[in-house]
C-alpha cells in the first residue's frame, strides 16, 4: 500500500513539475521581445558597472604599469591616507555635497511647481511647453560650455557687452570665483529641471480625476487641491527621487564642472569636485591607485547614504520607502 501511494505521489509530483515547466516556458516565450529589448541595457551595465569592480583592488595597491594589477605591490590604505591628508580632500568633498544638495532641493521644488502649472494647460500648448522644457536635457555639456563662453567671454561675451553699454566695467568671469556657484546652479537647473518636471507631471496625470471632482464639489480652491491631493499623492514619487539623489550626492556631473567653467584654474576653489579631481589626478599625476581609492570612497559613502535615508523614511512612513 505504501509503495502504491509513493508511486502515485511521484507520478503526481512529476506531472505537476511538468506543468510548471510548461508555464515557465510559455511565460518566457511571451516575454521574449521585452527580454530582447532589455539585453543591450543589461550588457551595458555588466560591462561598464560590474566587470570594472574587479579593478577596485588597485585602490589598495601601489600600481605600476610594468607589473600590472595583480603584480603591483600591496599598499593597504595608503592611497586613502594620501587623499584624506591632502588639503584638497575637504574642499572637493564640501563642494560636491553642497552643489548636489542645492541641485536636489531646487530641482525638486521648481520641477513640482512647473509640473503643477503644466497640468493646468490644455490642448497643443502642453506639447509645446513639454518640448521647450525637455529640449535642454539632450544638449551636451560641451555645447553648453560654449554657450556660456559666448555669454561670459571677457572680450566678446554678450554679458560684458551689455555691461559696457550701460556704463559698467566688464567682468573677468573666468577669473572671478564668487560668481560661479550661481552660474553652475543655473546651468544645471536649465539643463535638467525639464526631465524632472515631466516625471512629476506623469505622476500628476496618473492621479484619479475623481479626487479633484469631489474636491471641486466641496468647494475646494486650487491651492487646497494642491496641498491636500496633489502633493500627498506625489509624496512616494518625491521620496524615491530624493533617495536616488542622496545616493548620488557624492557624484558630481563631470561635464558641468569641467566644461562649463572651461577648466579655469582661477575657479578651482568653487568648481573643483570629486569627479574633476579624480580626472585631474589621473591626467596630471598618473596616480591610478589614488584615483581608484577616491572612486571607491564615493561609492561606499553613496551606498551608506541610500541605506540611511531609506531607513529614516521607513521609520517615518513604511509605505514611502524603497524597500
Amino acid at each position: 500500500m505504501d509503495a502504491t501511494v509513493t508511486t502515485e505521489e511521484k507520478t503526481y509530483a512529476s506531472t505537476d513539475q511538468t506543468k510548471k515547466d510548461q508555464r515557465k516556458w510559455k511565460t518566457f516565450k511571451k516575454n521574449l521581445p521585452l527580454l530582447s529589448m532589455s539585453l543591450p541595457g543589461v550588457l551595458f551595465k555588466l560591462i561598464f558597472s560590474y566587470l570594472p569592480l574587479l579593478g577596485l583592488i588597485v585602490a589598495f595597491k601601489q600600481f605600476r604599469i610594468d607589473k600590472g594589477i595583480w603584480g603591483s605591490d600591496w599598499s593597504g590604505f595608503k592611497n586613502f591616507e594620501f587623499f584624506f591628508r591632502s588639503d584638497n580632500a575637504w574642499r572637493i568633498t564640501r563642494n560636491t555635497i553642497l552643489y548636489n544638495g542645492a541641485f536636489i532641493i531646487l530641482t525638486m521644488v521648481i520641477a513640482i511647481l512647473l509640473a503643477v502649472l503644466l497640468n493646468e494647460l490644455t490642448g497643443r500648448w502642453v506639447k509645446v511647453h513639454q518640448t521647450i522644457l525637455f529640449l535642454p536635457y539632450f544638449i551636451s555639456w560641451v555645447v553648453i560650455g560654449y554657450i556660456v563662453l559666448g555669454l561670459l567671454d571677457h572680450k566678446n561675451g554678450f554679458v560684458n557687452h551689455a555691461l559696457i553699454s550701460i556704463g559698467k566695467e566688464p567682468i573677468k568671469w573666468y577669473m572671478e570665483a564668487q560668481y560661479w556657484p550661481f552660474i553652475l546652479i543655473a546651468a544645471q537647473l536649465w539643463k535638467t529641471v525639464g526631465f524632472s518636471t515631466l516625471v512629476y507631471y506623469a505622476g500628476i496625470i496618473g492621479i484619479d480625476p475623481s479626487y479633484y471632482e469631489a474636491a471641486r464639489i466641496d468647494g475646494a480652491s486650487r491651492r487646497q487641491m494642491l496641498t491636500r491631493i496633489t502633493l500627498p499623492l506625489l509624496t512616494p514619487l518625491i521620496v524615491i527621487l530624493v533617495i536616488v539623489g542622496i545616493g548620488n550626492i557624492f557624484r558630481a556631473d563631470f561635464g558641468l564642472f569641467y566644461f562649463v567653467p572651461n577648466d579655469s584654474s582661477f575657479l578651482y576653489p568653487v568648481t573643483d569636485v570629486i569627479d574633476t579631481y579624480v580626472y585631474k589626478s589621473l591626467r596630471v599625476m598618473g596616480d591610478i591607485g589614488t584615483s581608484t581609492a577616491i572612486g571607491l570612497y564615493q561609492s561606499v559613502v553613496g551606498f551608506v547614504l541610500v541605506i540611511t535615508a531609506n531607513s529614516i523614511i521607513r521609520k517615518i512612513n513604511r509605505d514611502n520607502s524603497l524597500w
